[in-house]
């Protein structure tokens, strides 16, 4: 199978940290030159740092801040303007605020909609002339899976995940020729920052200890186990390969068998 992504550039957002970087790993072991985005510029550095430089890549990184798209998309188009094409986009932003959908404040669900949504037509619009010239394009939309099955308790999450998978079906069907394909990749319960994050506010709104909430999850996924960054970014990478070219407009959950839907 042909894995091969030497002369291949991508631009990872969320790169810093998480399922970003375990992505942004894989794609530089592949022979990628990676690109990492978030708005830390200290944590980008340090990730920068382990990355495989061993093709001959020269990894980068941009400071940007996905809830502000336009400059986002500025800072993009300015890199692409002295260094050349971008030919991989991988969509990533922090999960937004945890809570019910009814007490979410119109604010709030705006701005995710900006750093979610917005911020990935405008880096797709930007990129995709570029993905045209050199005939190979694809973009990896990093949601979750409750585009399937929505999670209760993260109503924000629930609704511009969900925005975001709709949009990349759309635009798979729109753009899904001359080598450039659109995928969503759908992550479990993963050993991140992220689900640090919500088992401590699940424990502390219970009363119970952090590892009686990750029991109480485990026993409901098939594997028995939380999923680690690294087994996420090889099917993210994989789908960012010449050998994944027919696989297009789809959602693939990674979350050990737990989502109760086909």
């Amino acid at each position: 199978m042909n894995f091969n992504l030497t002369n291949k550039t991508a631009l990872i957002c969320g790169g810093s940290q998480g399922l970003g970087l375990a992505t942004a790993k894989e794609l530089a072991l592949f022979g990628a030159t990676v690109i990492l985005a978030s708005r830390t510029e200290a944590k980008l550095a340090t990730a920068l740092q382990q990355l495989d430089g061993t093709k001959g890549q020269q990894h980068q990184y941009l400071v940007i801040d996905l809830s502000m798209p336009e400059q986002a998309q500025s800072i993009v188009a300015n890199w692409i303007l002295k260094n050349g094409a971008i030919h991989i986009l991988i969509n990533n932003a922090g999960g937004p605020p945890a809570g019910p959908m009814i007490n979410t404040a119109a604010a709030e669900l705006e701005k995710a909609f900006l750093t979610h949504v917005i911020s990935s037509h405008l880096l797709a619009q930007l990129l995709l002339p570029g993905m045209r010239q050199a005939g190979f394009g694809r973009i990896i939309n990093i949601v979750s899976t409750a585009v399937k099955q929505p999670i209760n308790g993260l109503g924000i999450s629930n609704a511009v995940r969900a925005a975001l998978a709709n949009w990349a079906k759309t635009l798979a069907n729109e753009i899904g020729h001359g080598g450039i394909t659109v995928n969503n990749v759908l992550p479990g319960y993963t050993n991140t920052d992220r689900l640090g994050y919500l088992f401590a506010k699940q424990a502390a709104e219970q009363g119970v200890s952090v590892n009686d909430i990750e029991s109480n999850i485990i026993k409901n996924i098939p594997a028995k186990r939380l999923g680690e960054p690294e087994e996420f970014g090889a099917v993210a990478a994989f789908l960012c390969t010449p050998a994944a070219g027919y696989v297009n407009g789809v959602n693939i959950p990674v979350d050990g068998g737990r989502t109760g839907s086909l």
